[in-house]
This record gives structure tokens, C-alpha cells and sequence, in this order.
């Protein structure tokens, strides 16, 4: 292991000790509060890895504010209680009966490689190298894509995807057993965002509609 971690790269450590001796010294004793009590977020952010998405400053989020999982593409997989890893399925259910976080917000974002990538895979025109792990995450999209070529969409279909992808995870929670429950007490409200990143717009799922509209 020893020849293969390194030190972090100096301007990361110069950006820490910055962030050390201005954000963390102002703000001192709430984070020795947060550390004593724990963590209490109400909303919880299921977005992309993508580095361009930045859910806390989008909303001007404090630290403890939001409990975030990301993963490729903001997708939430089919619910399967099998004996499998399931890093998505596990923060949801951390989030949701531990932290009893009030809103869960699906965030997804214009120009998704991930979706696009799960769009020619879906369409079986990727050209993409056979991968491990992304090729098989992707094909949770499979409902999502058979959807926009029902409806015939009539922007371009990747980025109908990237909507309808949002759709179908929301559709996909809702069949979590304690989601279901929580939903059904009223704990509980599902969001579905899409942010174009050019733009700085952001738009939402409407619940009467379900169409996306601009906020």
C-alpha cells in the first residue's frame, strides 16, 4: 500500500488550513455543537457525482443542513433486498428511518454524461468499453428510455431522458416499503429537481401536471 499513497497536493492543503483558520474558527462552536449532538438534516439530496452539481451552494445550504448521496446519473435502483451492496438503497434508508429526513430531493442536471451514456446503451448504439460496474448501474434508465420513445419526445431525447430518469427513481422509491410508509403518515415529501448548468435555471417536477417547471 505504502507506494501508492501519496501526500494530498499542496493546494489542497493551503485551501484546508485557509478554510481552518477562517470558516471553522468563525464558526467553532457549532461545529463542537454538531459533533456533541450529531447530525439532525431535514432535507436529504440525491444528486450526480458530477463535479459541476453543488446542491449546498445551489441553496445555501449550512454544514449539517443536507444529508447528500451521490451516485452516477442521480438514479434511484429498483427496490431488491437481496444480499447484494447497495450503497444508494442504504443511504436512502439511513436517511429516511434514522435521520427521518422530511423532504427527499432528486436532483438531476443538463448535459449528464451519465445519462447520456445510459442513452446509447439503452439504444445499443454506445460505443463506450465495456465497463465493470457503469454499463449495469446504467440500465436502471431502461423504463425511463422505453418512456421517451412512447411519448415521442419532442426536445431532444437525452435531455427528455434526463427529466424522465427522474420520474422513473421517484417511481422507484415510492416502492421502498418505509418510504411507502412514510409517505403515507406524512413524514415525508418527494421533490424532483433538473438544473440546467449554463443557465443557472432550475426547474420542477409540479405535482398536478407532472411536467417539468421553471422555479
Amino acid at each position: 500500500m505504502n507506494s501508492y499513497v501519496k501526500n494530498l497536493p499542496a493546494y489542497l492543503i493551503k485551501r484546508y488550513k485557509g478554510w481552518k483558520a477562517t470558516g471553522f474558527e468563525e464558526n467553532k462552536s457549532w461545529f463542537a455543537r454538531m459533533a456533541d449532538v450529531g447530525q439532525s438534516p431535514r432535507v436529504m439530496v440525491i444528486s450526480c457525482c458530477d463535479s459541476r452539481v453543488h446542491a449546498t451552494s445551489m441553496f445555501g445550504a449550512d454544514t449539517g443542513e443536507f444529508f447528500i448521496h451521490r451516485n452516477i446519473a442521480n438514479l434511484i435502483p429498483p427496490y431488491k433486498p437481496n444480499g447484494d451492496h447497495h450503497g444508494t438503497s442504504a443511504a436512502i434508508e439511513y436517511g429516511v428511518t434514522s435521520l427521518e429526513v422530511s423532504h427527499l430531493i432528486v436532483l438531476g442536471h443538463s448535459n449528464c454524461g451519465g445519462i447520456n451514456g445510459g442513452f446509447h446503451l439503452c439504444k445499443g448504439s454506445s460505443n463506450q468499453q465495456e465497463s465493470i460496474f457503469v454499463h449495469k448501474w446504467l440500465s436502471i434508465l431502461k423504463p425511463a428510455y422505453d418512456n421517451i420513445l412512447k411519448e415521442g419526445a419532442d426536445v431532444s431525447q437525452i435531455k427528455a431522458l434526463e427529466k424522465e430518469s427522474i420520474k422513473t427513481s421517484i417511481n422507484n422509491l415510492i416502492d421502498f416499503p418505509f418510504i411507502k410508509k412514510a409517505l403515507d403518515k406524512e413524514k415525508l415529501v418527494i421533490h424532483g429537481l433538473w438544473h440546467d448548468i449554463g443557465s443557472g435555471e432550475l426547474e420542477m417536477l409540479d405535482s398536478d401536471q407532472l411536467k417539468f417547471i421553471k422555479i
